[in-house]
């Protein structure tokens, strides 16, 4: 245990050091990642699969705030979005203009989780985001986590039916619209992965805020048996077909990514918990104090001794 703390503060001091160089780095591998997946899974735009392109757009990213990486990102899957149907653009476009006119005018920090929880979901783990963010946001952050789930079966509908999105000729436009909205609400997987993440996320967001000893490890258990409810109470009432192996590998993984995220960031020892009370001429104040696990890395000095050579008696 000594050696991890010592990690973790060596680690936080070599980000404080360089945090102008780390910074730029992280945002240009979350870039990439983000448009490779896109070019991997709905590459129906030629132009933009080219392999420079997700580098020179990552690279951009780099220098950018995320929400301006995350609108970057919107207009490349847009784009192509666009080269299979209009409609689906159109949906797109619609919904993330409203998202941002509605949500992120006021809370623009957590524009990066309309493109996190995509990715997440790509990479097999998505149920560590309403871990992390309810461990490390607040309750309105189940705004952008709900409509990353939304973008992700978007995307995942318009992969699976990508021929009949392209060869449909003898719809009109309207009537495909029809279609396409009545076959994205009406996806009862998408629905109880909605209220599976905002559930967990709730609970773990009001789970980690009580004065009660180990909140952060209760609120991550309590959060994953809310998802792990939902979606088996959506599998048995909705007919929803998860795949077990995938959502318990998904969940172990997840639940080790929440325990790696609460030991750099909220290590406590509880055993030094201390009680304090105090009053002003208006109120009495009951404070509980609980310290920081925190250890000083060694300094360690090497000093080099240089041995005296013997010199031979002379005759």
């Amino acid at each position: 245990m000594m050696g991890l703390l010592v990690f973790k503060e060596r680690l936080k001091e070599f980000y404080a050091r360089f945090d102008i160089y780390i910074t730029p780095v992280i945002k240009f591998v979350f870039s990439l990642l983000a448009f490779s997946l896109m070019n991997k899974n709905i590459g129906f735009m030629p132009q933009l699969t080219e392999a420079y392109i997700p580098l020179v757009l990552a690279l951009v990213c780099s220098f950018l705030p995320y929400g301006a990486i995350s609108f970057l990102a919107a207009g490349y899957m847009l784009a192509h979005l666009s080269g299979i149907s209009i409609e689906i653009t159109l949906v797109m476009a619609v919904f993330i203009v409203v998202v941002g006119l509605l949500y992120y005018g006021f809370q623009p920090g957590d524009s990066y989780l309309l493109v996190l929880t995509p990715v997440f979901f790509l990479l097999r783990i998505p149920y560590a985001i309403p871990l992390i963010v309810g461990l490390s946001g607040s309750l309105i952050s189940v705004i952008p986590v709900s409509c990353g789930v939304f973008i992700y079966y978007t995307l995942l509908y318009v992969k699976q039916n990508a021929g009949v999105l392209t060869n449909d000729l003898s719809v009109d436009e309207v009537q495909k619209f029809m279609q396409l909205m009545k076959s994205l609400l009406s996806n009862k997987l998408m629905l109880v992965m909605v209220t599976a993440f905002a559930l967990s996320l709730v609970v773990v967001a009001i789970t980690r805020s009580l004065s009660v000893d180990y909140s952060w490890i209760i609120a991550i258990v309590a959060g994953t048996i809310a998802q792990l409810g939902v979606i088996f109470i959506g599998d048995i009432a909705a007919d929803v077909s998860v795949s077990v192996t995938r959502l318990l590998v998904g969940i172990l993984i997840s639940l080790l990514i929440a325990g790696i995220y609460t030991f750099f960031v909220f290590a406590v020892d509880y055993s030094r918990t201390e009680y304090v009370q105090f009053e002003d001429d208006d109120y009495y104040y009951y404070v509980k104090a609980v310290p920081k696990l925190t250890v000083s890395a060694p300094d360690v000095k090497v000093q080099k001794i240089n041995a005296r050579k013997l010199q031979r008696p002379q005759r």
